[in-house]
């Protein structure tokens, strides 16, 4: 279970304003939040070779091994690798999945739907053993080299059904929002997608480019007609004959930036058209938002270490002295 971005926000913004320390802004917070995050991940390594090095408590709830594997399986991930057969260079290689952070096992599935693990080599071994019939990679027993984010696998006749076992990067949090009316920040809950279209009031009325003509007042759900997505559902308020607020209820899937889509009774003639711009997506705007992916356990010390991103950015030591004091106090007791 994530860490809810929007409750680490506020929490975090009402320290700060208790005694008037200052303001964070929704987009300092999600760059800090991000850097925060990596932070934390990339230690959970050391954490754990830490403790696999020193005597643990055998019992339920306190083996810091298995709370620290527990943190790290929230990111564990298995995938297909690309076999890609490329003319230059001449060697061909499997690409890996986009999101990988470190590579784990690989494995092959070819003989008798068998699961294979292949070995992995440094470049000078990885050619050698190839010269002996004795030691040359086969079936049984691949080899693979992991270079430039790819790899290479012996024996050659291996061009498919290659898998591997990783840890996938960890989403950057963010904490979307709409601008109310006072200029006020308004939380958008609805989960990011970067093809997903903005949900909310008042959405889509800055793309519409047919405009009412004779609309009947009232609040509508319309249908329409035109786009290549489904599932869209749109709320309309006609205000006036000629003027409408146009909002998305439900997202959809399946969007793109320049559908045209014509929306239906609303007592318009012609009806009013939408031409879909990028500033209506997730991707190009403030809407969405992305969870805070650390295990739940973590909330206390990564609003902590938030802090003290946050007193360098209001330029405030004081918050970062007792930022610093908490953070090394939770480190010791993490380590002894």
């Amino acid at each position: 279970m994530a860490i809810n971005v929007n409750e680490v926000y506020k929490t975090a913004l009402l320290i700060l304003n208790k005694e008037q320390r200052g303001y964070v802004t929704p987009n300092e917070f999600n760059k800090i939040a991000t850097q925060v995050q990596l932070q934390m991940f990339e230690n959970y390594a050391e954490e754990l070779n830490q403790q696999l090095r020193v005597p643990q408590a055998d019992s339920d709830y306190s083996d810091r091994i298995m709370n620290t594997d527990e943190k790290l399986s929230i990111f564990k991930s298995f995938g297909d690798a690309t076999y890609d057969n490329v003319v230059t260079p001449t060697t061909p290689y499997y690409t890996l999945p986009s999101d990988l952070y470190r590579l784990g096992t690989v494995v092959y599935t070819g003989l008798n739907n068998s699961e294979v693990e292949l070995q992995r080599l440094q470049r000078h071994d990885f050619y050698n053993i190839q010269k002996s019939l004795l030691t040359a990679s086969t079936k049984y027993f691949p080899t693979y080299l992991y270079e430039n984010e790819r790899i290479y696998v012996k024996p050659d006749s291996i061009n498919s059904g290659v898998s591997v076992n990783y840890l996938r990067k960890p989403k950057d949090p963010r904490w979307g929002y709409s601008v109310g009316t006072l200029g006020q920040y308004i939380y958008d809950p609805t989960v990011y997608g970067e093809a997903l279209l903005n949900t909310g009031t008042n959405t889509l009325t800055s793309s519409i480019t047919t405009g009412l003509t004779g609309g009947t007042l009232g609040t509508y759900t319309p249908t329409y007609t035109g786009g290549s997505g489904t599932g869209l559902v749109i709320s309309a308020n006609v205000t006036t004959p000629t003027n409408v607020t146009l909002s998305v209820t439900t997202a959809g899937t399946g969007y793109v930036v320049g559908d045209v889509i014509t929306i239906l009774g609303l007592g318009s003639l012609p009806d009013p058209v939408i031409t879909l711009q990028a500033s209506d997506f997730n991707n190009s705007s403030t809407y969405g938002s992305t969870d805070i992916e650390l295990h739940v356990s973590e909330r206390v010390d990564f609003i902590i270490k938030l802090l003290f991103y946050f007193g360098v950015v209001i330029r405030d030591p004081q918050i970062i002295q007792v930022a610093m004091q908490e953070a090394r106090a939770e480190e010791i007791n993490k380590k002894s």
